[in-house]
C-alpha cells in the first residue's frame, strides 16, 4: 500500500492533541496525593464523565479498528456486539450489579471476589485478569504500530514504541483521573473523524441503497443468499448461511449472554469507571448513559467496514484489501485504507487523530485496571501487606511502568490474527466467561461457596483451553488460533469457535459450581449482607428524581430502543 504524506496542518493537529493529553496528565499529577486518587480517583468523578469513559474504555484502537474489520468480514451481523453484545448487559450491570459493587466499597472486581467468597478466588481472578489487561493492552498497542507503518511508512517497532511512552508519561503523572479525562476527549474525537468517513464513503458507493446493491452481489460471489451482509438476523438459521458462521443460539448465547454479560458486568476495565463516580446514583447511571451512545456506534465503526469490502469488490474500486502473507485478507487495513482513499489534507489529520486517541484510550484503559488489580489485589493482598499509603502509591506508578513494557510485548502476539477483534473476544471467552457464571451465582444465590466458585472458575478456565485445542477455524493451521491439542471440531470462522469457546467455559464453571457449592458450607448470612441480592437492601432513587432519570425507568427505555433497532435490521 503507497504511503501518504502528511501536510502541516495534519502535524498541527496530531500535535495539538499530544500537547493536549500529555497536559492533562502534568495537570493532574499535583492531585494524586494517595492510592486512592491515583488507582480510582478518590470516587469524584460526575456521572456523565463516568458515563462516557465506561463506554470510551471499550472503544480503544482494537474496538475502532477491529469492528471496522469485523464489518468488512462480516457484514452488519457486526452490530450484534452492541445492541446483542453490549447494551442489554449494560442496562442489568446499571440496574443490578453496581449497588453490589459500589456499595460493598471494593476497591476493583478481585476484592468484591474476596468479600463474597474467599482470598483464593481473589486471587485467580486477580491473576488472569491482570494477564488479560497485558494481553488487550497489547493489542491496541499492535493496532496503534500497523496503522503508523502503513499510513505513514514509520518503523513498526518504533512506532509502538514511541506510542507506548506517551501514554507511560499521561497515566504515570495523573493515575486513573487521567485516563478517565482524556477518554471523554476520545469519545468526541472519534464522532468527528469518523462521522464525515462514513459520508464520504456512502457517497462512494451510492447511499444506503447502493451499499445494500453491492453487498448483495459480494455475498452471492462468497456463496451465501443476497442479504447476507445486510440483514443481522435472517441468516442465522444455520452456520453455513452467513459469513460469522455461527447459528442464532451461537450468537444469542454465546455473545448476547455469555460473552456480553461476562465483559459488562465483571470486567474491571469498564466497571472500574463507574466505582469512580461521585455517588451510588451516579454509578448506577453511569452504564446507562454509556449505553445510549453505544446504541448508534454501530453506524461510525461497523459501516466503513461494509463500505471498503464493497468498495474493494468493485473491478475499479478506489482500494483493494491487502492479502496476508498466509492468502487471507488483511481486514485490519480497512480504517488505514479508509482514511487513506477520502479524507484530504487536514480531514486526514483529524482522522488519524481520532485513531490515536482510541488507541491511547484502549491502552490506558487496560493500563490503570492492571496498576490497579496488582497494587490492591496481588501486591497488597500477599506480596507486603501493612505498608503505609505512599508505599502502594509508588507501587501502582511503578505497575503502570511494567504494564505498559509488558503490553509491549504482547502486541506481537496480535499479528498472527486477520482480525484482532477474533482475538480479543478469544481473550474474553478465557478470563470473562467462566468468571460471568461465578458472579452469577455469587449475587443472586446465597447458597454459593468459595470452594465451588474456586474450582467452578479453575474448571471453566481449563474447559475453555480444552475447547480451544480441539477446535480450529476452517482454513487455519494449528497453533495460536487453536487444535494444539487435536482439531476434532472446525469452525467456519474464529468469531464462531470463540462463541462456543465461551459457552463451554460458562457451562462447565456454572455446573462446578453448583454442584460444589451443594455439598461445601456457606458463608454465614451475616457476612452475605451488602453481596448477594437476597441480602441487601436496593438503593432507593431520590423522591424528587425524575421518572426518566431513574436506573430502571431509563434502562426499560435503552432496552425498548435497542429491540426496535434490531427489528429494522433483521
Amino acid at each position: 500500500m503507497p504511503h501518504i504524506e502528511l501536510h502541516w496542518i495534519d502535524y498541527a493537529i496530531l500535535i495539538t492533541y499530544f500537547a493536549f493529553v500529555l497536559g492533562i496528565g502534568f495537570q493532574l499529577r499535583r492531585n494524586m496525593r494517595s492510592a486512592e486518587d491515583y488507582l480510582l480517583s478518590g470516587r469524584a468523578i460526575p456521572a456523565w464523565i463516568a458515563g462516557l469513559a465506561f463506554l470510551s474504555a471499550n472503544l480503544g484502537a482494537q474496538e475502532v479498528m477491529g469492528m471496522a474489520a469485523s464489518g468488512a468480514k462480516y457484514g452488519i451481523a457486526t452490530s450484534h456486539f452492541y445492541w446483542v453484545g453490549a447494551v442489554p448487559a449494560m442496562v442489568f450491570v446499571g440496574v443490578f450489579m453496581m449497588p453490589f459493587y459500589y456499595g460493598s466499597r471494593a476497591r476493583s472486581v478481585p476484592e468484591y471476589l474476596k468479600l463474597r467468597f474467599d482470598e483464593k478466588t481473589r486471587a485467580f481472578n486477580a491473576i488472569t485478569f491482570a494477564s488479560m489487561t497485558v494481553m488487550s493492552s497489547g493489542i491496541s498497542l499492535y493496532a496503534m504500530g500497523l496503522l503508523l507503518a502503513s499510513l505513514l511508512g514509520w518503523n513498526f517497532d518504533a512506532s509502538i514504541a514511541l506510542a507506548a511512552l506517551v501514554v507511560l508519561v499521561y497515566i504515570f503523572l495523573g493515575g486513573l483521573t487521567s485516563a478517565i479525562y482524556n477518554e471523554v476527549l476520545q469519545f468526541f474525537l472519534i464522532c468527528a473523524g469518523f462521522f464525515p468517513l462514513v459520508l464520504v464513503g456512502l457517497e462512494n458507493v451510492g447511499g444506503w441503497n447502493g451499499l445494500v446493491k453491492q453487498l448483495e452481489a459480494v455475498a452471492v460471489s462468497k456463496g451465501y443468499v443476497a442479504g447476507a451482509y445486510t440483514h443481522a438476523w435472517t441468516q442465522m438459521s444455520s452456520p453455513s448461511a452467513n459469513p460469522m458462521g455461527i447459528e442464532w443460539f451461537g450468537m444469542a448465547m454465546g455473545l448476547g449472554f455469555v460473552l456480553s454479560f461476562g465483559y459488562w458486568c465483571t470486567d474491571f476495565l469498564v466497571v472500574q469507571r463507574a466505582m469512580a463516580a461521585d455517588s451510588m446514583l451516579a454509578a448506577r447511571k453511569t452504564p446507562l448513559i454509556a449505553a445510549v451512545p453505544k446504541m448508534v456506534f454501530p453506524a461510525l465503526v461497523t459501516l466503513p467496514g461494509m463500505i471498503a469490502i464493497a468498495i474493494s469488490s468493485q473491478t475499479n474500486g478506489a482500494f483493494q484489501l491487502p492479502v496476508k502473507p498466509d492468502g487471507s485478507l488483511n481486514y485490519d487495513m480497512t480504517i488505514p485504507l479508509m482514511l487513506q482513499t477520502f479524507f484530504p489534507a487536514g480531514m486526514l489529520g483529524l482522522g488519524l487523530t481520532a485513531l490515536m486517541a482510541s488507541f491511547m484510550s484502549g491502552m490506558a484503559g487496560n493500563v490503570t485496571a492492571f496498576n490497579t488489580v496488582w497494587t490492591y489485589d496481588i501486591y497488597q493482598a500477599y506480596l507486603k501487606p501493612g505498608q503505609s499509603d505512599g508505599h502502594y502509591l509508588n507501587v501502582g506508578k511503578l505497575a503502570t511502568v511494567f504494564g505498559i513494557l509488558a503490553s509491549w510485548g504482547a502486541a506481537y502476539a496480535a499479528m498472527k490474527f486477520n482480525n484482532i477483534m477474533d482475538l480479543l473476544q478469544l481473550v474474553f471467552a478465557f478470563v470473562n466467561a467462566p468468571l460471568f457464571a461465578t458472579f452469577l451465582l455469587g449475587m443472586f444465590w446465597a447458597r454459593a461457596t468459595a470452594h465451588g466458585a474456586f474450582f467452578g472458575l479453575l474448571g471453566g478456565t481449563i474447559a475453555a483451553a480444552v475447547h480451544h485445542g480441539l477446535s480450529l477455524p476452517m482454513g487455519s493451521a494449528p497453533g495460536l488460533k487453536g487444535g494444539w491439542l487435536a482439531a476434532t471440531t472446525v469452525y467456519p470462522s474464529e468469531m464462531a469457535q470463540n462463541f462456543w469457546t465461551a459457552i463451554w467455559a460458562f457451562s462447565v464453571c456454572f455446573g462446578l459450581t453448583v454442584a460444589i457449592s451443594l455439598v461445601t458450607r456457606p458463608k454465614a448470612v451475616e457476612q452475605l449482607r451488602g453481596l448477594v441480592y437476597a441480602y441487601t437492601e436496593m438503593p432507593k432513587d431520590p423522591v424528587d428524581l425524575a421518572w426518566y432519570q431513574r436506573p430502571a425507568a431509563l434502562g426499560g427505555l435503552i432496552l425498548l430502543a435497542v429491540t426496535i433497532l434490531n427489528v429494522i435490521f433483521w
